[in-house]
């Protein structure tokens, strides 16, 4: 079969009572008839016991999201940022070194900076625009090389090919954070990259009504993963959100092939706007990392930036007050468009900008260009 119709079948081969959508396993154990049906549990590789150890829907879901990133196997995770650390943690130990993108997720910025140095673990950040400048950042001690491509704010790109066949020379795990693509419109792992992690509260699960993470990669990996930081350190996924999540992939490429369209539109329509010096796309072409892009991604989502050409936080207020349709507020990848003020200054930039970054939901797309025009308008 191919990938779209494995993706709305795989793990739900048995149906019971014959139901098209798979059960929900909402408990928290699993009982056995008698004592040898319990000793001999150890040889069934998908035996379940306690669910927040594995438990049948969250099964499914992993099975799903393993295929869609053409991956061994899968872990999914009660959030992002439990998927994030759990994947760091199962790569680094006291004296560890990592390479890090700098434009990397917020928070998983703040798990390098703040937390990994209380246990002896330092982290050297790299724009990524350059391989060789992330390479050159590797030391003997490091251990982990930590890549987000696209990122989420300006979108740089990271050559996957050249990093990781370096880094497996000199024996440093790969990572990158794939939520943008989806695994959709980018599959790393099939670019070389080792582990696969997403904030699968965003377009995997797409009707923000649920809050989970994922890593995918190779089945030694994710072993290590379960049987280490998912058991004993970070949350698990429970049985309801797992379910919800399955219910997102059934649409995932349809919404996928919206996002593009309607992403393509409104940075070409932005990029033609008075008050507008600069945007940020991926699939706009002129973007700067294109032919990049066309090596390793097979298309572009809705999530993207712009640079205002008044960037004074009066400008930004105004502007942000005057929407309408477009609502404020920090994630993405929902049925929801919105819009939410960014200031950084990444390697490269010589002082701190403010950008202004939207999600295109699934609203009409003239209605979110009207409502960005009419803000922009009232902003002066």
């Amino acid at each position: 079969m191919r990938p779209d119709t494995r993706l709305q079948h795989l793990g739900e081969e048995d149906k019971p009572y014959g139901a098209v959508a798979p059960p929900i396993f909402q408990n928290s154990l699993f009982v056995y008839p008698d004592f040898d049906s319990f000793v001999k549990r150890v040889d069934n590789a998908e035996r379940y016991d306690y669910s927040r150890i594995s438990n049948p829907t969250v099964t499914i879901a992993q099975k799903k999201i393993a295929d869609l990133e053409r991956a061994e196997a899968c872990r999914v995770f009660g959030s992002g940022m439990s998927a994030i650390s759990s994947a760091i943690l199962s790569q680094v130990s006291a004296g560890a070194h990592v390479v890090c993108v700098d434009t990397c997720y917020g928070p998983t910025r703040q798990f390098f900076e703040q937390y990994l140095p209380r246990f002896g673990v330092q982290t050297t950040f790299v724009s990524g625009l350059d391989a060789d400048e992330a390479l050159d950042a590797i030391r003997p001690e490091t251990t982990l090389m930590y890549l987000e491509s696209p990122g989420s704010i300006i979108f740089r790109l990271q050559d996957f090919g050249k990093i990781t066949a370096a880094c497996r020379e000199k024996g440093v795990v790969t990572v990158t954070d794939n939520s943008y693509s989806a695994g959709v419109f980018q599959q790393p792992i099939t670019l070389g990259v080792d582990l696969v992690v997403h904030s699968a509260t965003k377009y995997l699960a797409g009707h923000s009504d649920l809050v989970a993470g994922v890593v995918a990669g190779s089945k030694p990996l994710i072993d290590k993963i379960s049987k280490g930081e998912a058991e004993l350190i970070t949350a698990a996924i429970h049985p309801f959100p797992a379910w919800l999540l399955i219910r997102g992939l059934r649409t995932l490429k349809l919404r996928m092939k919206h996002a593009q369209e309607v992403g393509n539109a409104m940075a070409l329509w932005l990029a033609q706007q008075p008050w507008v010096e600069k945007v940020n796309h991926v699939g706009a072409p002129d973007f700067e990392f294109a032919a990049l892009r066309d090596r390793q991604m097979s298309g572009s989502a809705s999530l993207l930036s712009f640079h205002p050409k008044d960037d004074s936080e009066e400008w930004i207020r105004s502007f942000m007050n005057a929407l309408e349709v477009f609502q404020i507020g920090v994630s993405w990848g929902g049925f929801e468009s919105l819009c939410v003020p960014v200031q950084m200054q990444p390697i490269g930039w010589s002082e701190p900008r403010r950008v202004l970054r939207l999600y295109l939901g699934l609203e009409d797309l003239e209605d979110l260009q009207e409502d960005v025009s009419r803000a922009a308008a009232v902003a002066g």
